[in-house]
């Protein structure tokens, strides 16, 4: 059996990097992994969507919306987000 890693897989089905298909799917995978972790640690705060989304001062679909990857949030509220489920955000320039 051949083995092959998840790069050359990568580069192969979805494109090189800097390739505008590659992009736009690092981009999204990025926004999965926001959201999944949200999701988590409001359920580890055992905090509702309404109940986050009144925290913030955003309504209950807008929660929901992000946590989905259903809408480009405005790094503001993301940041409330953040602040108010106390997790960190590291930046880094690629």
């Amino acid at each position: 059996m051949k083995l092959v890693s998840l790069e050359s897989l990568t580069d192969k089905h979805i494109g090189k990097r800097g390739t505008k298909s590659r992009t736009k799917f690092e981009q999204e995978l990025s926004l999965e992994i926001l959201a999944h972790t949200i999701r988590t640690a409001r359920l580890e705060k055992e905090l509702s969507q309404a109940e986050l989304g009144k925290i913030v001062g955003v309504q209950k679909s807008q929660i929901s919306k992000i946590e989905n990857s259903l809408t480009d949030a405005r790094l503001s509220t993301l940041l409330k987000v953040f602040e108010a489920l106390q997790l960190k955000v590291y930046f880094s320039a690629v």
